[in-house]
């Protein structure tokens, strides 16, 4: 049976509210946290993007839950020694309750300082070297690196973990899974695929954790769910590699004009129908995933914590 997790949303609120969230979470009988890394929401109306790594300094004294990035991008933005000092200091505070998650990146939040954007399969190997550098770095030992994206010179980390920082890898398509199966120390993705999850495990990712995750707008009224999660959150149906190439929230909001209220009907679970919650957390369990997380987008966050812990997490156990 997989754990079942909270996803805290770093576009959508602040501070306060998600170290809030991840308290009422805990409490709900979630078992772990995701957190989302970006320097830019996805557009305006989300309206936030506070410093992760802030966050999960808060999150470290507010509650004992597992926390990881969903997912970090260390190639562009943060170069990978840096990243590697901000979760080496994560699982410390956190003691060795921290997965470092991460991804090839989107434009939205890498180009900010003026860089090239690379193509899909530069990212990827860049994204492998970064990752050479940072569990170098996780040793405590002084690292020199002159690789063909990254360059460390005498960089020794001095606050590190008992053991070093699990890095899981993000992967929607063959060659992230691929590269996924090949370094990391377990699998994220955000769709229900099994054919996915077998592709991980075959290529070398073996039993190692797969991790997955969904949003929902937890309302009693369906319908408006449906106008908040279009309002908010249209963007994730835009299709192919929009999400990776558009550079600004401007841009994602041209962009999600194409998407309807009836997309969003067909592919976001909304209202308060306990079965279709339990459905949709289901398909991950049927794909073969260990842990699932779940992301509130509606409003009222004490319902659906209230929602989660008296209805729709004790039947998930049961199921299991």
């Amino acid at each position: 049976m997989p754990q079942y997790g909270y996803f805290l949303s770093c576009e959508q609120y602040g501070p306060a509210e998600l170290i809030e969230q991840a308290r009422m979470a805990e409490q709900a009988g979630f078992q772990s946290l995701w957190i989302s890394d970006h320097y830019h929401p996805w557009n305006d109306e989300q309206g936030q993007s506070p410093f992760v790594w802030s966050v999960i300094g808060a999150l470290s004294e507010a509650v004992s839950l597992p926390i990881e990035t969903a997912v970090t991008c260390p190639t562009v933005r943060m170069h990978p020694a840096v990243v590697a000092q901000a979760a080496a200091t994560s699982a410390v505070m956190t003691n060795g309750r921290f997965r470092l998650g991460v991804g090839s990146g989107e434009a939205l939040n890498e180009h900010i300082l003026g860089d090239h954007w690379p193509p899909a399969h530069v990212r990827l190997e860049m994204l492998e070297e970064a990752i050479q550098v940072m569990r170098r770095l996780f040793t405590g030992e002084e690292v020199n690196h002159h690789g063909p994206h990254y360059t460390v010179e005498n960089a020794r980390l001095y606050t590190v973990p008992d053991e070093p920082v699990p890095i899981d890898i993000s992967g929607f398509g063959p060659a992230a899974t691929q590269l996924a199966s090949r370094v990391g120390d377990g699998y994220i993705t955000v769709m229900p695929d099994a054919s996915m999850v077998e592709q991980y495990r075959k290529g070398g990712g073996g039993a190692k954790p797969v991790s997955g995750g969904t949003k929902v707008c937890y309302g009693t009224d369906k319908e408006e769910c449906v106008r908040t999660v279009h309002r908010l959150w249209a963007n994730e149906q835009l299709p192919g590699e929009l999400g990776q190439v558009l550079p600004s929230p401007k841009h994602f909001e041209q962009a999600q004009q194409l998407v309807t209220e009836d997309m969003v009907r067909e592919n976001r679970v909304c209202g308060d129908d306990v079965e279709e919650h339990i459905a949709e957390l289901t398909k991950f369990a049927d794909a073969g995933f260990d842990v699932v997380y779940v992301n509130q987008i509606g409003p009222d966050m004490r319902g659906f914590f209230d929602f989660y812990r008296t209805k729709v997490l004790p039947q998930l156990q049961r199921n299991g």
